[in-house]
């Protein structure tokens, strides 16, 4: 199937006519062919012959394209529409044959809604008179906004029940609150109107002439005007820019902050339900993702650099070819010449076998003075014990001690074995 094959109506599709569709919509034709068999055989208008839950899921194919992907606005864009809306005169509004339709404080506290409280268009349409609360340590504060110093009190937003939940309340920006107010106070006396949702008889705070602001009035107004106001495009490579991926948007910003919401917390401010909804909304951006990860350390954590001495003499001989060591790792008490540095079992705590060599013989000064010399580093990654040898100190390394005394080193004996050699060395060099 194409895009507009099943479509009546197809003026709104024009730039995507043919186009192959996407998952989201092959799930969703197939989730209607299965409603509709499930519910012909739930009213016996078909013998059951199939369970249409089993022969009609989704392939695993389609749900595997199917995950949250908020459509958020880019921020350059998303930080003109907010400036447009900051500056919003009445110049920059439509206007009807008998002048403006709405008044300007109307339409600028519909607009700071739609830009700060992160709320479905049909929500915005539905809040009551009276939604804004001002707290100031934690008490309520009385008097008009203008008198209150945004930066001592706290702007409580009331939501009435929504999609997928009851009422709650959120916290929004100072100016949002302002906005609502200044409207609030020449919004004239009108008649209450049923709250469709509800069924309650309640005052809309954006209505007008005894007429509620339709929810599409943000899609079909609002945005065209901050776009052409903000000199922006009404549509970026994710599709028009309509009022719903605002509220991606702001998520999106909020989870990306300095100072980030948990997920918990985006959930109760966005009013879900559950924190699978949220995901549908909050994107954590390229930026954020890299400091996490350069936070936690990963590659400080697994691995273990190791600077290596290269004889390039015994390269470039041929003597390197004869068995002879050529790589020298630096242990800082001496070098090893085994050539299998990184899979030795001791390289944390070196028995000091027959490929060890003191950095006070007269063989380590020679590797130090050569010219050629050149210094390289090697990534070693290391294992949870020899880690915890770094990390936890002394007692960790006498335990890896312990383990690894019985382990034969690659020359072949082991550490217990070598222990008596390196005494006897020892007290031939104290008696020298």
């Amino acid at each position: 199937m194409k895009i507009g094959d099943y479509a009546v109506r197809t003026s709104s599709l024009q730039e995507r006519l043919g186009q192959p569709l996407q998952a989201e919509s092959k799930a969703g034709l197939v989730r209607a062919v299965r409603v509709f068999f499930r519910d012909i055989h739930d009213w016996e208008w078909l013998p059951r012959k199939f369970d249409p839950l089993r022969a009609l899921a989704l392939p695993r194919s389609i749900n595997a394209m199917i995950g949250p992907n908020p459509r958020v606005i880019a921020d350059d864009i998303w930080a003109k529409l907010l400036w447009a809306g900051l500056n919003l005169e009445a110049a920059d509004i439509p206007q009807g044959k008998a002048g403006l339709i709405y008044p300007v404080e109307l339409v600028r506290a519909i607009t700071l809604t739609w830009l700060f409280s992160g709320q479905r268009s049909n929500e915005i349409a539905r809040l009551r008179l009276g939604c804004i609360r001002w707290q100031h340590d934690g008490a309520p504060v009385a008097g008009n906004s203008a008198q209150i110093l945004a930066q001592d009190a706290v702007c409580l937003l009331d939501v009435p029940d929504h999609k997928t939940g009851t009422a709650f309340t959120k916290p929004v920006d100072p100016l949002l609150g302002q906005a609502i107010n200044a409207w609030e106070v020449i919004r004239p006396l009108q008649p209450k109107r049923v709250d469709k949702r509800t069924r309650e008889q309640v005052d809309f705070l954006f209505s007008y002439r005894a007429r509620a602001v339709s929810s599409g009035y943000i899609n079909s107004t609002i945005i065209p005007m901050l776009c052409h106001k903000a000199s922006v495009p009404a549509a970026d490579v994710r599709g028009s820019i309509t009022s719903h991926r605002a509220r991606s948007t702001i998520a999106s910003q909020l989870y990306n902050a300095k100072e980030p919401m948990t997920l918990f917390e985006l959930q109760a401010w966005l009013g879900h339900r559950s924190p699978e909804s949220t995901q549908h909304y909050a994107k954590i951006s390229p930026n954020t993702l890299t400091k996490a990860y350069k936070d936690a350390g990963y590659f400080a954590r697994n691995v273990r650099t190791i600077e290596v001495l290269v004889d390039r003499d015994a390269v470039t001989s041929g003597t390197a070819t004869t068995g002879q060591p050529w790589q020298h790792y630096d242990l800082g008490h001496g070098y090893c010449t085994y050539t299998f540095f990184e899979q030795c079992p001791h390289r944390m705590a070196c028995a000091r076998c027959d490929f060890y060599i003191p950095k006070d013989s007269s063989k380590a000064q020679l590797l130090e003075a050569k010219d050629n010399l050149q210094r390289m580093r090697a990534s070693i990654p290391l294992t949870d014990e020899e880690q915890a040898a770094v990390n936890d100190g002394q007692a960790a390394l006498d335990r890896l001690l312990d383990r690894l005394a019985d382990i034969p080193t690659p020359s072949g004996p082991t550490p217990r074995q070598l222990l008596p050699i390196i005494e006897v060395r020892r007290d031939t060099a104290e008696d020298r």
